[in-house]
This record gives structure tokens, sequence and C-alpha cells, in this order.
């Protein structure tokens, strides 16, 4: 039995990689604060476990973790997934709790999981495991009017390589997958808010494809990782002077 936990399982890039694990047959821990959702994915998977939990709160990640070690004993895989895109703007108009919240999310909830999951892989027997941190196209170039969310997804580019390095000792490979526009509602929203601004969209791909990249790096063997993936919609401008 191969297990996965996933967090901000219940929708987007979250909910298409749980679907498509429990597709492959693993048994998959499904983490998010919508435990209605949770349990609409769950629906006719005896493999599914939905975890209810805030990323931000300590306490309910160790609680979160804590059921999911009960129910499976053993952790493969965590997919470090869950992340927001507050409100944008220049520096001096980002509102401070829209900061503190992208940071609370995007850095200190990835941080959190990826130390329950490090410590968890550690213990076990035997030793080792692989987290996969989802980071962004931003931690190599940032959208317009998005320094909060991009400053964070630069930090997981810092904690990728820490755990890389930190979990070699243990059997524990980190690696960062770095999406470029998959089509989920927070892309749907800035392409949208482009619009309104009189610029034009970033091509987009279909969630899928990311999920796919997500399983690719989730299945290879303990002697083999992929440090950072970048997966994009081909004709974004990413490279170049678009």
């Amino acid at each position: 039995m191969r297990t996965i936990l996933i967090t901000g399982a219940s929708s987007g890039i979250g909910r298409a990689t749980a679907e498509l694990f429990l597709g492959e047959g693993w048994t998959v821990g499904l983490l998010a604060r919508r435990g209605e959702m949770l349990e609409e994915i769950a629906a006719g998977h005896d493999r599914a476990v939905p975890l209810v939990a805030d990323v931000t709160d300590p306490q309910l990640v160790e609680r979160a973790f804590d059921r999911f070690q009960g129910r499976v004993g053993r952790l493969d895989v965590l997919f470090n997934n869950a992340g927001i895109f507050a409100p944008g703007g220049t520096i001096d108009e980002i509102a401070l709790d829209d900061w503190f919240t992208t940071v609370n999310v995007n850095l200190n909830g990835m941080f959190l999981c990826a130390r329950a999951a490090f410590a968890w892989m550690r213990g076990q027997a035997p030793q080792g495991g692989r987290i996969i941190n989802n980071g962004s196209i931003a931690a190599h170039a940032p959208r317009p009017n998005s320094i909060h969310y991009t400053t964070t997804k630069h930090a997981i580019t810092g904690l990728t390589r820490s755990l890389s390095l930190d979990g070699r000792a243990f059997g524990i490979a980190a690696g960062q997958i770095d999406i470029g526009n998959a089509q989920t509602d927070m892309v749907r929203g800035l392409n949208e808010r482009a619009l309104a601004e009189g610029r034009t969209p970033d091509p987009s791909m279909a969630v899928m494809d990311a999920a796919r990249s997500v399983l690719h790096m989730a299945t290879l063997p303990p002697e083999a990782n992929v440090l950072f993936m970048t997966v994009m919609a081909t004709t974004m401008p990413y490279v170049g002077r678009g």
C-alpha cells in the first residue's frame, strides 16, 4: 500500500492530484479546511481519508497527521500544496492583513506540514519518504502586483533545498514543482483581473497535467529525486522577452 497526504486537497491542483492518486491505487490523506468538499472527493473510495484541518494551526496539523498515521502506519509522500493568492497591488497598496495571511498559509503552513511529515518519515521503519512542495513560476518570475505571493514562493525554494539537504541522512527526498498556470479557480480569477486591468491573461494548461507531474515525482525510486520541476503552459511568457 502506497500512501500520500495532500494538503489543500479540496480544490484545484490538490483535488486533481488526490483524484489521480486514488485512481492509481494509493491511499490518500485529504487535508483541507472544507470538510464537505473532502467528503465529496472521498465518496466511494475506501482508501481516501478526509482530514479537516487549517494548515496554519500547529495543533490541528499535528492531529491530522496523527489521525492519518493511525490509519495507514507509514507515510510515503507528502504533497505540500495548500496556498492562497490574496488581493494584489504594489507593496504600499497590499493590506497588512493580506500580507500576514499569505505568509501564514503559504509559508508557515508548508513549514508545519513538512515538519510533521519529516518527523514521521524519520521515525518510521524503514526510514524515509518524499516531500513535494508546490512552488510556483513566481519563485522565478513574479506576476505584477504580487509581492506577497512571490515572496512566499521564493521562501519555499529555500525550504525545499534545506529539506533535501537535511533529509539525506534519513532517506527523505524533497523536491519542488513550479507550476505555470494550471486552470484552477485561483488562476481563472487572476486572468479575470488581468483583463479588467487591460492586460493579456497568461496561457494556461489543464490542471490534470500538473497532477500527472506530481505523480511522476512521487513514483520515482528512493535513489532518484526531482529536486525542481517546472511544468507550465507551453506558450506562457516565462522565458525570453515576452
